[in-house]
């Protein structure tokens, strides 16, 4: 299997410290998976550190590598996010938010102090991160009766398949995630039932 069936990612939120000469540096990470989930993390970090003097971030979030973001919060430029999203980047995760918020200590750390205390605290917060391998998954609508809901849960279970939207009435709608490595065999599986539609869901 190659690794492009996979990504990486993380499931829970863990923190770090890190300290340099008086300043505290403390990195969190999150699973995030959208840039909403971002945001309702970063009002979470800043209601419960308001005193710290900068919450830096990055995250980057989808698997087209398009989608990411830096902040240096005031630091100067290039000193905080980057090195922050360095060591996502490190480790090839994805949906992953990681804040670093720092409290002043009264000595300047200089910009390569700064790369480096920021760059220190993500990677020591990744450390005690528990890791996860996720299989690639392509969006499919299922259609079908009512009456073959058993039979479809079973196959959508058996194929490890996850469910992203449902609409169960009479006339069933399903949108379902299936492990890209999966694809043919779920396919086929699907069409043996009698009456099911099977189509790519157009993003």
């Amino acid at each position: 299997m190659t690794d492009l069936e996979f990504f990486y990612t993380i499931e829970k939120s863990t923190s770090a410290e890190f300290k340099d000469r008086g300043s505290k540096f403390i990195a969190y990470t999150y699973p995030v998976q959208s840039v909403e989930e971002f945001k309702k993390c970063m009002e979470a970090i800043k209601k419960e550190h308001p005193k710290a003097t900068h919450h830096c971030f990055a995250y980057r979030i989808g698997l087209d590598n398009n989608t990411y973001r830096v902040s240096d919060d005031g630091e100067p430029s290039g000193t905080a996010g980057k090195p922050i999203l360095g060591q996502i980047d490190s480790k090839k995760l994805t949906n992953v938010l990681v804040v670093v918020v720092r409290y002043f200590g009264g000595t300047l750390l200089g910009v390569p102090g700064l790369i480096n205390a920021y760059k220190s605290a993500a990677a020591l917060a990744l450390q005690v991160t528990p890791i996860v391998q996720k299989p690639i998954e392509v969006a499919y609508t299922l259609q079908f009766d009512y009456t073959q809901m058993n039979e479809v849960m079973m196959q959508v279970k058996q194929l490890n398949c996850t469910v992203l939207e449902k609409d169960m009435n009479l006339f069933c709608h399903l949108v379902i995630g299936i492990p890209k490595g999966r694809i043919d065999e779920a396919i086929y599986k699907f069409k043996e039932i009698r009456g099911v539609e099977i189509v790519v869901k157009n993003l």
